[in-house]
């Protein structure tokens, strides 16, 4: 018995210290500096071009603009570029691969708690009463009868129960246009989502996009609660393969977030750069007209 003892005190001290030598692994955190992090929610791996902000794969001003792994029980879900200064996204990308599941509905909204310093690499539930600095909150959009909680991927995107309960984090939301966000944009969101279901799969069967959609900040002071940006525009774009044409295809839209806006029309991604500047899928083989 005392050489058994003998035996395991110098297995765990021969642990220790080899643990005491051994390089520390950084936990992966959820908020990184590089968009190069995140990328497996882009096609090729190449994010978007939005002139002034992220360019050749580098973010400008990574104070003010901040890159989200947007993570839900330990698992990435999807991308988004956050605006720190006007508190709405830059844009949200996605690796669509089919929804399975209806639209989840009566989830608690939540925030991203490394932006406010914290050190839990998931989304939290939003505190409804209190005032975020990097961040919009549930105060933000409480009380107004204008906006909606405008998600850039929306819940009915999500292929899994947990996908679609992770697009409910105020930081994947912007102030949209009631009647616009209802109506207009959410017929050309289903107009998207069955194109891409009826043309779009991988080489087994499965259905398979890359989706990207942004907002552009109005230049005015036109704030939500005189903190969140309200966005003048909403863009959206999608790239895939499809075996039954045998190439990639694109599709793009862009609208005002006005209730005025009665149809968002479809176009194409060099009609959307020429009309915004932003190039959506550069550098890869995706067509643009």
């Amino acid at each position: 018995m005392t050489q058994c003892l003998t035996m395991m005190s110098m297995k765990m001290w021969y642990l220790l210290l080899l643990a005491a030598f051994l390089p520390i692994v950084p936990t992966v955190t959820e908020v990184v500096k590089s968009v190069s992090d995140c990328d497996q929610f882009l096609f090729e791996a190449k994010p978007p071009r939005v002139p002034g902000i992220l360019e050749g794969g580098k973010i400008l001003n990574q104070t003010r603009y901040k890159v989200i792994c947007q993570t839900y029980k330990d698992e990435r879900k999807f991308l988004t570029l956050y605006d720190t200064e006007n508190k709405i996204p830059v844009f949200s990308a996605l690796k669509y691969t089919g929804a399975k599941h209806k639209e989840t509905s009566d989830i608690p909204w939540k925030i991203e708690p490394q932006l406010e310093n914290g050190k839990d690499k998931n989304m939290c539930d939003v505190d409804q009463d209190k005032t975020y600095t990097n961040q919009a909150g549930d105060k933000d959009y409480r009380n107004n009868k204008r906006f909606d909680r405008g998600q850039l991927i929306r819940s009915s995107h999500g292929s899994q129960i947990s996908d679609k309960n992770s697009t409910f984090t105020l930081t994947n939301i912007v102030p949209q246009a009631k009647s616009f966000n209802q109506k207009s944009w959410k017929r050309m969101e289903k107009r998207a989502k069955h194109v891409v279901d009826d043309y779009c799969s991988d080489n087994n069967g499965v259905t398979e996009a890359y989706v990207v959609t942004g907002a552009i900040p109005n230049d005015s002071n036109n704030k939500l609660n005189n903190r969140v940006n309200i966005p003048s525009k909403l863009w959206s774009a999608f790239c895939c393969y499809s075996p039954k044409v045998k190439i990639l295809i694109t599709m793009a839209y862009w609208a005002d977030n006005s209730p005025e806006t009665k149809y968002v029309p479809t176009n194409t991604l060099a009609e959307l750069k020429q009309e915004l500047g932003i190039d959506v899928f550069p550098e890869t083989k995706c067509p643009v007209s």
